[in-house]
């Protein structure tokens, strides 16, 4: 049997561009500390770290964690490209909900360095050389332009080819973003933006600009989980819970099916979230607030549909009919996503957690999605991993 496993606290740092940030521990370390200090638990009750990062040596998460204190809890490190926080979240809650542990902390942490994502090793080979080497063989190669840019602008140009999408519809999610990320404090671009200026903004890889485009960043963010029991004991805040989680790797259909979508992670979202609503007894149609992946503007369209927030090619439509924002079906992404808060890798998906924990709480301000009850959190990374996460309120 599992145990119900609460999220009793979740703290964030605001991201920071690359060369304007305090070192990496530091920033785990006052993540951490932020989300010990919401739940209302010293670092001495914490049973298992497991802390996130992409860009870091061996063991760069125990220097963040002893900050907290030596305590001789196992610290077990994480990488699992962008969705390494989740990856942290999942083996926290999966600790808890078998028994293994009472109270665990996960936390994630970026110190990223400017300009594109680049290989750091070249003298092995890159495990996503797999990734790389099917898109070439269905779009060919451009050189010069970011492998990401590529990968992500060709499951925007699929979408294009396949339902007639035009290209302003990607330029209105980067709209959207910086329209949410306004009332966000902890995001790196609040400044608005016209979708005249994101259309005319130099061009990455068809149909992106640099507008659609996530910007490398540093910063931290963490969660505190525990059973209910242990909340009950200690007087901590239960009301918000994991009511379900999957986490998928690519299938067959990844490289297979000759298809850009499927290629950036489609399927593995798709199935994950279907594992999610099965286990929880909910659909897509029951959740008002989601945080999504949004690196590019194209994975957040396609992702609308992998989620099941839209039909299959109905994804231009839930734009232009605003579904996806305050007002319509499901806000997605009232942090200001990926796109104008910042893609910090090892942080990101609990950044997303902490945004769903304060929207159920009642605590995000003037992001507050009103009487939320659920919130939808889905973090992928390529090579792969996908990671959905449900969380319930009482």
């Amino acid at each position: 049997m599992t145990r119900k496993v609460c999220v009793a606290g979740v703290g964030m740092v605001p991201f920071a561009k690359p060369g304007a940030s305090d070192p990496y521990h530091q920033l785990g370390a006052r993540a951490a500390r932020a989300a010990l200090d919401d739940a209302r638990v010293d670092y001495q009750a914490v049973d298992q770290v497991y802390a996130g990062y992409v860009y870091g040596d061996s063991c760069s998460g125990q220097a963040a964690a002893y900050h907290l204190g030596l305590t001789s809890v196992p610290v077990i490190n994480v990488n699992n490209n962008c969705s390494t926080g989740s990856t942290a979240l999942f083996l926290a809650r999966q600790a808890v909900a078998s028994g293994a542990a009472e109270c665990v902390l996960a936390v994630g942490f970026e110190q990223m360095q400017r300009g594109a994502i680049v290989a750091h090793w070249d003298d092995r080979p890159d495990p996503s050389q797999r990734l790389i080497d099917a898109m070439h063989a269905i779009q060919g190669e451009a050189p010069g332009v970011p492998v990401a840019a590529q990968l992500f602008g060709g499951a925007g140009r699929m979408h294009m080819q396949l339902y007639g999408t035009r290209a302003d519809t990607f330029g209105r999610i980067s709209v959207k973003a910086r329209r949410h990320a306004a009332n966000n404090p902890n995001a790196l671009f609040r400044a608005p933006v016209t979708l005249d200026e994101v259309m005319a903004s130099p061009a990455v890889f068809d149909p992106l600009t640099r507008l659609q485009c996530c910007p490398p960043t540093c910063g931290g963010a963490a969660a505190v989980v525990c059973s209910e029991d242990f909340a009950r004991r200690r007087g901590l805040d239960a009301s918000v819970w994991i009511a379900a989680q999957a986490m998928t790797t690519d299938g067959n259909s990844s490289f297979d099916e000759k298809d850009m979508r499927k290629l950036v992670g489609y399927d593995m979202a798709r199935l994950a979230a279907r594992q999610v609503y099965e286990a929880a007894g909910v659909g897509p149609e029951d959740i008002p607030v989601v945080e999504l992946h949004d690196c590019f503007t194209a994975n957040e369209l396609i992702i609308y549909e992998a989620l099941g927030l839209a039909p299959e090619g109905g994804a231009e439509k839930f734009i232009l009919d605003g579904d996806n924002t305050y007002g319509g079906r499901v806000v997605t992404n009232p942090s200001g996503g990926l796109l104008s808060k910042g893609h910090p890798l090892g942080a990101t998906g609990l950044a997303q957690c902490a945004e769903l924990v304060w929207q159920l709480r009642g605590q995000a301000g003037a992001r507050q999605v009103p009487d939320a009850r659920l919130a939808l959190q889905h973090n992928l990374g390529l090579g792969g991993a996908c990671v959905v996460t449900l969380y319930q309120r009482a």
